[in-house]
């Protein structure tokens, strides 16, 4: 079994999981465009060491960019941009240690430390 986008403008409106087959059967009616996308990949990577497909799996709510051919993820914060590996990062580098974890905090563009391991 494979897993299916339905993308309409752009956008990701459903994800389904189904054999190439069923479309050679599958009447739908409804605007958009069925694409297959990969479970295990997530960020260009095969979790599974196989060949990534389009990028990452598909959500309801993530862009297809049919240029790149690749599924982009929603973006997080409005002020992440999107690097050239098409993920969305933070305009200043996560200080994520070994011993602190932060989250991102949009109100002041700049991260927060939430937690302290000792």
């Amino acid at each position: 079994m494979s897993h299916y986008a339905k993308v309409l403008n752009g956008k990701v409106v459903d994800v389904i999981v189904a054999e190439e087959e069923f479309f050679d059967t599958f009447i739908d009616s409804s605007p958009g465009k069925w694409i297959q996308t990969s479970y295990n990949t997530q960020a260009g990577v095969h979790l599974k060491g196989g060949t990534p497909l389009r990028k990452n799996y598909a959500g309801v709510g993530f862009t297809y960019d049919e240029v790149n051919d690749i599924f982009i993820r929603p973006k997080p914060y409005d002020s992440w941009i999107l690097n050239d590996n098409f993920e969305w990062e933070a305009p200043i580098e996560d200080p994520n240690t070994a011993n602190e974890e932060y989250i991102w905090d949009e109100e002041n563009s700049n991260w927060k430390l939430i937690n302290t391991a000792d």
